[in-house]
């Protein structure tokens, strides 16, 4: 049976964006510490006409959870050659404050025990990133033209992952699916 450090290193290579630059910084950031468990999203967008990719990893070790994510920069003026920007964070599992998991499920009055579902969203936060959304405040009164300030919420948004099976494959729900249960897993051991 292949090791966890082993399946990681082929998850980054399946996903086939850089593996030998994400493998390099998540060797730095794991510090030789084990891997329990890891999701691997590579993730494609258009902006303005231009094709970007990125890929986020998530790696559980016995006492963190370290991200790594990497994006395609364009050349440019100022740059004549691409290139890619790496980061990596490594966050203790007592610092985690939230794994919300977000199953979309098609069809839930034929659910089946078991079934996996057909999008994945990992939302997890330990208070480094807040997302505010503010719109302009009413008083109820259709007519009323005052000014009544701004309203709104304030949201943890350290990182975000959707895996859907129409965009990824089943197979990519069920990697997200084993990885939130080892991390929710890890994260009640410290409660």
């Amino acid at each position: 049976m292949p090791s966890p450090s082993t399946d990681l290193n082929r998850s980054l290579h399946l996903a086939g964006y850089y593996p030998e630059l994400v493998g390099d910084v998540l060797d730095v950031a794991l510090a030789g510490e084990d891997v329990l468990g890891h999701l691997v999203h590579p993730e494609t967008t258009f902006d303005e006409n231009e094709v970007r990719r990125h890929v986020t990893v998530l790696v559980l070790t016995p006492s963190r959870l370290v991200l790594a994510h990497v994006d395609d920069h364009a050349p440019d003026a100022q740059n004549p050659s691409s290139s890619a920007s790496a980061t990596t964070e490594s966050v203790p599992l007592r610092h985690l404050h939230t794994v919300a998991l977000t199953h979309v499920v098609a069809g839930p009055e034929q659910h089946v025990p078991g079934t996996p579902p057909t999008e994945l969203t990992l939302a997890l936060g330990w208070g480094a990133v807040r997302r505010v959304d503010l719109e302009p405040a009413t008083c109820g009164d259709p007519q009323c033209e005052a000014d009544h300030g701004l309203t709104g919420t304030i949201s943890p948004d350290d990182v975000v992952v959707r895996v859907s099976a129409q965009a990824e494959g089943g197979v990519a729900v069920q990697a997200a699916l084993g990885f939130a249960r080892a991390l929710s897993m890890a994260t009640a051991r410290l409660a």
